[in-house]
């Protein structure tokens, strides 16, 4: 088993270039399956989650070829229509190829999917939308098998909550349904922007993305393209936190400064010097960070991230003050608070409240990553300590991040993985 190795104590300084996203990547991938000819996709991350789709695609007959940060996927063949079990459970975002296979072959069969642990995803709003453009879904032995008879066809559709999952597999089978399909309580996010930005450069109509109204008009088929992947906003989130935690100064480049806002906003507030333009990101830190005075709730975006809760919970802990985290949108988010602890941080959660006071310092300790950004977070908190944390579990962070050990090393952090 690998574990990452971390003795803290060093500032961070330097520059880093941004990876594309996985949240973009892994739902572009999808929608290659519904052109039929070469999808390009540049920027693309290499993570263990990408790896992941890429064997569901060739599972059901397409073919992908990586290299460097650039993978081709050729779908002009589909010669299976069932998923099997053990790929849908590598990862929690499989289920975005129901609704790409709906759109591509009219049938479909998967599993629920795996992932981190964070608590119920239930995947009802998914299927109740699909229904209403025309799928028939039955559930055997927990399979869930899908069929539209014909032609998907359009629908108007109200989320009773603005999931991202769910928006985007309505919108992987509406680009060839037969009409127009009006999504209300669509997820904004900038992910969902990029997925849309893919889709029309392949020839859909779609309109709204960004906002809480999306209205596709489907097409009878789509065609090939090349598309670079937006970078990871949660990435860029990730080594701001570490590099405001241990007091230093980044350069990020190929960053995305507008997706990345709600984030800048609250970080701005425990006395970072922050200077965003278009494609970069500057940051300092020069002394010790101050609580936010706010609390911090996790919404839908354009709220603050969930996915970046662990992350600045990590640079607080060492703070002057008392922050206060509110997670509003997975059950089991704090499950990295334990190995903060551990680390010497003074945290109490109750409930989905967590009131972090911040102590002088945190110690080395031997922690265990439960998910992805919980681990990230505990990487975090691990280059601020005194003295030695190894961090095992490490399979989580790699879902999300390109050697992560890489990019600190790179900055001025003492890590290794071994």
């Amino acid at each position: 088993m690998q574990k990452l190795v971390v003795t803290g104590g060093q500032r961070l300084r330097g520059e880093l270039s941004l990876q594309g996203s996985k949240n973009s990547a892994l739902p572009i991938m999808a929608a290659a399956l519904l052109c039929g000819e070469d999808c390009t996709l540049k920027n693309c991350p290499k993570l263990t989650d990408i790896y992941a789709a890429s064997r569901i695609l060739n599972c059901v007959g397409c073919r992908c070829l990586f290299s460097d940060e650039c993978v081709v996927i050729s779908s002009e063949n589909i010669s299976e229509t069932a998923i099997p079990e053990e790929l849908m459970r590598e990862m929690r975002s499989s289920i975005i190829f129901l609704g790409a296979m709906l759109g591509r072959t009219g049938e479909c069969t998967v599993c629920c999917p795996g992932g981190c642990e964070l608590g119920p995803r239930p995947i009802d709003m998914h299927l109740t939308a699909l229904r209403k453009m025309g799928a028939d879904i039955r559930e055997s032995y927990g399979k869930i098998i899908c069929r539209i008879p014909e032609r998907a066809h359009g629908a108007r559709i109200s989320l009773p909550f603005p999931s991202v999952g769910a928006t985007e597999n309505i919108i992987l089978c509406a680009v060839t349904a037969d009409g127009e399909t009006v999504i209300n309580n669509a997820a904004r996010e900038p992910e969902i922007c990029d997925l849309c930005g893919f889709l029309r450069a392949c020839g859909a109509e779609i309109s709204g993305d960004g906002e809480s109204r999306i209205v596709i008009r489907g097409r009878e088929g789509l065609h090939g393209c090349e598309y670079s992947i937006m970078p990871d906003r949660i990435a860029g989130a990730t080594y701001l936190s570490m590099t405001a935690a241990t007091r230093g100064e980044i350069i990020l480049k190929n960053a995305c400064a507008a997706a990345m806002e709600p984030f800048i906003s609250v970080l701005e507030q425990t006395g970072c010097s922050i200077y965003a333009s278009r494609d970069k990101i500057f940051l300092r830190s020069g002394s010790r960070l101050k609580a936010v005075n706010e609390r911090i709730r996790t919404m839908p975006h354009p709220g603050f991230p969930t996915d970046a809760q662990a992350l600045l919970m990590a640079a607080l802990v060492t703070a002057d003050g008392t922050s206060i985290f509110e997670e509003n949108i997975f059950d089991c988010r704090y499950r990295h608070t334990d190995a903060l602890v551990k680390m010497g941080a003074d945290i109490q959660v109750l409930g989905k409240t967590a009131v972090v006071k911040g102590v002088e310092r945190l110690y080395g300790a031997n922690v265990e990553a439960t998910d992805l950004r919980g681990g990230a977070a505990m990487v975090a908190a691990a280059l601020t300590a005194d003295g030695k944390t190894e961090i095992g579990g490490i399979s989580h962070i790699d879902r999300g991040y390109e050697k992560i050990e890489d990019a600190v090393r790179s900055l001025g952090g003492n890590i290794k993985r071994v």
